[in-house]
């Protein structure tokens, strides 16, 4: 039996999603009809709306929906004056910013943005992104960046918070909102918490523009003006109901047991290799993220070996997959290239089991002795 084991690349369909998707496909209207056909959909995606603005703590006004959080940036990056972020934000960031000739921020040896090194005010203007949690090590972001951001000339409101890891496995999604200005946004995507892929919302402050997406995505008045096409119903149904499921994992607890799993994954690791590095261990990470370094074993080779052995696993952000290169985020915290060649990402799921890990923990020590015998 295979054990998937890779939930930050996708999180495999939550049932309550299932069954909302299904339902929608028995809807025949569209949803900017005035008949009835046309105003049950309509109710569906208000629905979803509602269950989705519950999980981001914001009113359901802010959400728009799209068709993932890439969309979401470059509805925003494209009416911009500058855009700047870290050098560890995901690839549908980093592109704009280097497109648009602004330097990426470094961070420090933990992973958080470090600003030490840019001028009082260098920053004015520009919208800033960041990360509450990075997908291939799990570190989280501090909560409170405000007065060093300030220093630098960046406001409450220009700030875009990438959501997508953190929402369904942290809580404070509201706190880490808690002070932006009405233009600051904030991007979630469905099938990072067992919703569908290919769907996703924008939420944006109660004044936002709604003519700043329009040059993108020009025609009808859909999602209040803000996003014009006719909506993924089925889609934006399934993200619904798996944010209304996330919310009730996250009040139930079960991030703290998924957390634990994490830990005993890690401890059975570490008891068969003690120069394996786990990365961020000892700061704020995803409860189900697990980074680590072992020193003269590829990662690319491990996720194969792993892969043979029943086990799906990653070695970096699954945007990058396909590629060999290596992975800017652990280079940017300080680790060298041979180092980083050899990170794999063990990410769990709330139907993880100790079973899982600790099965995962005793194929992966036993591929380690084979491949330091054959390197003796």
């Amino acid at each position: 039996m295979r054990v998937y084991l890779d939930h930050n690349a996708t999180t495999p369909l939550r049932p309550e999603a299932r069954t909302a998707m299904l339902a929608a496909m028995d809807l025949a209207g569209n949803p900017s009809s005035v008949h009835a056909e046309g105003r049950a959909a309509k109710m569906l995606i208000e629905k979803a709306r509602a269950q989705v603005a519950g999980l981001a703590r914001c009113d359901v006004s802010e959400v728009i929906f799209t068709s993932g959080a890439t969309e979401a940036v470059a509805g925003v990056v494209h009416d911009a004056t500058q855009v700047c972020g870290a050098v560890i934000e995901h690839e549908a960031v980093r592109v704009w910013c280097e497109d648009e000739g602004m330097r990426l921020l470094g961070v420090d040896a933990n992973g958080h943005l470090d600003l030490s090194g840019v001028a009082d005010g260098a920053l004015a203007g520009a919208v800033l992104f960041v990360q509450r949690a990075n997908s291939e090590t799990g570190v989280l972001q501090p909560n409170r960046l405000e007065g060093e951001l300030e220093r630098v000339g960046i406001t409450a409101s220009d700030v875009f918070r990438d959501a997508v890891q953190a929402a369904g496995k942290v809580a404070d999604l509201g706190r880490w909102r808690a002070g932006q200005g009405p233009h600051a946004f904030m991007a979630l995507s469905a099938h990072k918490l067992g919703g569908p892929k290919g769907v996703g919302a924008l939420i944006a402050g109660p004044d936002y523009n709604p003519g700043r997406m329009s040059a993108m995505l020009r025609g009808g008045g859909q999602e209040s003006g803000r996003r014009a096409g006719t909506e993924n119903v089925i889609g934006i149904a399934g993200f619904g109901a798996a944010c209304e499921a996330a919310a009730r994992d996250l009040s139930d607890g079960v991030w703290e047991r998924v957390a634990g799993l994490r830990n005993v994954l890690e401890k059975a690791l570490e008891a068969g290799s003690k120069k394996t590095i786990f990365v961020g261990k000892h700061v704020e990470r995803l409860p189900n993220t697990s980074c680590f370094i072992t020193p003269g074993w590829r990662g690319d080779m491990q996720v194969m070996q792993m892969d043979l052995a029943g086990f799906a696993i990653s070695a970096g952000s699954a945007c990058s997959s396909g590629k060999v290169a290596t992975s800017r985020v652990l280079t940017a915290m300080g680790f060298d290239d041979a180092q980083a060649a050899c990170a794999v990402r063990v990410s769990l799921g709330v139907d993880t089991t100790e079973e899982h890990v600790l099965r995962f923990a005793d194929a992966w020590t036993a591929k380690l002795k084979k491949h330091e015998a054959r390197a003796a």
